[in-house]
């Protein structure tokens, strides 16, 4: 099977949204560069999106055009290192999630314990957050609740 072929068949199988690169396709070290012009290779035939530089996602089609892959998927790199939970969503997106406003931010917060300067990613800023507590799958939604009400009271 050409790698292209290969590249195709997976792809096929993701779900609509989700963000991927080029190191999650089971390859030789030798075939990386085919790998990357495959994937350039759809993105010219629209196929495939790119999200960023290495990062692509296989993209909804609409009557109102290609929907972006969500919040938690275009961070995700972000939010995990080597399997262990180094961050989570905080701040303005959350909102609209918990169901406090219908508004959707272009900010994407990320409560992390090491800060980074802002950045974009498609149309979204991410930007990030200080969390002096110790970041746990069981003590996120804590985490997430008070700093949305703290961000809230510095705004008002």
């Amino acid at each position: 099977m050409k790698i292209s072929e290969y590249i195709a068949f997976t792809i096929d199988r993701l779900p609509k949204g989700y963000v991927f690169t080029y190191s999650d396709f089971t390859i030789e070290v030798n075939q990386k560069e085919a790998v990357i012009k495959a994937l350039n290779r759809m993105v010219a035939s629209g196929k495939i999106a790119k999200l960023s530089k290495g990062k692509y996602y296989k993209p909804e089609n609409t009557t109102f055009g290609n929907l972006l892959p969500n919040q938690a998927q275009v961070v995700k790199d972000l939010l995990e290192e080597n399997g262990k939970i180094t961050g989570y969503l905080t701040g303005y997106s959350i909102y609209n999630q918990l169901g406090l406003t219908t508004q959707v931010s272009n900010t994407i917060q990320i409560g992390k314990n090491q800060v980074r300067p802002n950045f974009k990613r498609e149309r979204y800023t991410i930007a990030f957050v200080n969390q002096k507590n110790t970041i746990t799958k069981e003590n996120i939604p804590f985490v997430t609740v008070t700093g949305c009400y703290s961000l809230h009271q510095k705004n008002t």
